[in-house]
């Protein structure tokens, strides 16, 4: 059996166990437990041997999504004692993040001298990313308007969920955070933007001295980037225990109950994001003649781990490295696509302006246009800068909520699937961002398409 043929056999499997489950839950049909547990667990199996025959890392992170689904209903009690696999898994990412960006943006700025070209990619990266944020923006006020899937929602009886603590950020707090008063400090809590602003400098005080005083350091900092890499390849290893791992946890920790109520707003928001891959990231790729396959492939493991973790910063290392393999050039992937952990969160961007007129729709607050538009603009400026982790945006949301007068009451019914959307957004926020990497190399006239088959396991 082909490669292809075996894929198709497990996309069935699979396909027919969703369907029959539906069938289950939504009519008064009776199905055995039995054939639903062993319809998916052939599927399972087709998986593991699909793997084995293909053996690339992407494939086993599918699979090990599959199986931790599986556990994460079968064994929910037994899948919340997994989360340390996915701890781990994060925790070994995070030590990545700060060295890797420091190595990288110090050597694609202090190794070319070319300041102006730094600048130049600034602007070029800021502007396209608030056009396309602006779109997302869009999008989603479209889509929750068109939907009205805030309308009629109750909160369940007996639900209780824990919100987390939010105060509104002023704009001189919002500015102050893109400056580092202590770089261990930035480090210690993984701000990207502040980790950035102080690479950046660095490596423009580095490009300013001379040659002989220069060499050493510059040397350290290509010698700890490639270590970095290595060290990144090793970790991935690890990535199918831990992105199984928190599967198998966010399954077993949902609710069907709050699940099912709230099923109009996830579908919402899964086609809203949908509509903004195929409306405005899938042009913009067609239009600047970007290979689609290649970056299809280049994204698909950094998106898969982005998905199950729910975290930005976890797929950040792979999807540097793939980016450079795809024909980007180190200097501006180290520059873009940290940066755009900030200012480009299309994913985040379109669900705030979602989930805030939900809020005001389940309390029944009419809204204009023009209050919308003023709600969503001031979502898409404070969201700049929020950390690369679960359910960070739940505090900007709080925090705008309280600005606008709406009840909190709606956000604790949001909370109960927030990590299903976290999944997809988040997943949005990487694709977007390594997009805008090859897009600004091609503003740049620096890509190079690279010929032939690319190995980006």
């Amino acid at each position: 059996m082909t490669k292809k043929k075996l894929a198709l056999v497990i996309l069935g499997f699979f396909s027919v166990a969703t369907v029959l489950h539906l069938i289950d839950f939504y009519t008064s049909l009776s199905i055995p437990s039995m054939v639903l547990i062993g319809l998916r667990w052939v599927t399972v199996a087709f998986a593991i041997f699909y793997a084995i025959k293909k053996g690339s890392l992407t494939t086993w992170i599918l699979l090990s999504m599959i199986i931790g689904v599986e556990i994460g209903l079968n064994y929910p009690h037994f899948a919340q004692n997994l989360q340390v696999l996915s701890k781990i898994f994060l925790s070994l990412v995070k030590t990545i993040i700060a060295p890797i960006l420091f190595s990288t943006l110090v050597v694609g700025i202090a190794g070319h001298s070319n300041l102006k070209q730094v600048g130049r990619m600034g602007w070029k990266s800021i502007l396209y990313f608030e056009v396309v944020t602006t779109f997302a923006l869009i999008i989603g006020l479209i889509a929750i308007n068109l939907t009205q899937a805030g309308a009629g929602i109750v909160l369940p009886e007996g639900f209780n969920q824990e919100l987390p603590e939010a105060k509104a950020q002023t704009w001189s707090e919002v500015i102050l955070h893109i400056f580092p008063e202590n770089i261990v400090k930035s480090i210690y809590h993984g701000d990207v933007l502040p980790i950035v602003v102080f690479s950046v400098i660095f490596g423009i005080a580095l490009a300013m001295l001379p040659e002989k005083k220069k060499k050493p350091m510059l040397d350290f900092s290509e010698s700890l980037a490639e270590a970095m890499f290595k060290f990144t390849n090793i970790i991935m290893h690890f990535a199918p225990f831990g992105v199984g791992a928190a599967i198998a946890v966010t399954v077993g920790h949902l609710g069907i109950d709050i699940l099912t109520s709230l099923l109009k707003l996830l579908f919402t928001l899964y086609g809203s994001l949908l509509a903004f891959m195929l409306l405005v990231l899938l042009p913009i790729a067609y239009f600047l003649k970007i290979p689609i396959r290649k970056f299809i492939r280049a994204v698909s493991e950094p998106v898969s781990i982005a998905f199950a973790t729910t975290s930005s910063e976890s797929a950040l290392p792979k999807a540097m490295e793939n980016m450079e393999k795809l024909g980007v050039p180190r200097k501006i992937v180290s520059f873009v696509l940290p940066t755009g952990y900030t200012f480009n969160l299309d994913g985040t961007t379109l669900y705030l302006s979602l989930a805030a007129v939900f809020v005001a729709q389940a309390a029944g607050i009419p809204l204009t246009i023009g209050q919308q538009l003023l709600m969503g603009l001031t979502l898409m400026l404070t969201s700049k800068g929020v950390a690369g982790v679960p359910r960070a945006s739940l505090v900007i949301l709080l925090g705008t909520a309280a600005s606008f007068g709406l009840p909190l009451w709606p956000i604790m019914a949001i909370l109960g699937i927030d990590e299903l959307m976290d999944m997809a957004r988040t997943s949005v926020n990487v694709t977007g961002n390594c997009l805008a990497t090859v897009v600004i190399a091609k503003w740049e006239k620096e890509y190079v398409e690279p010929e032939g088959e690319i190995n980006f396991d």
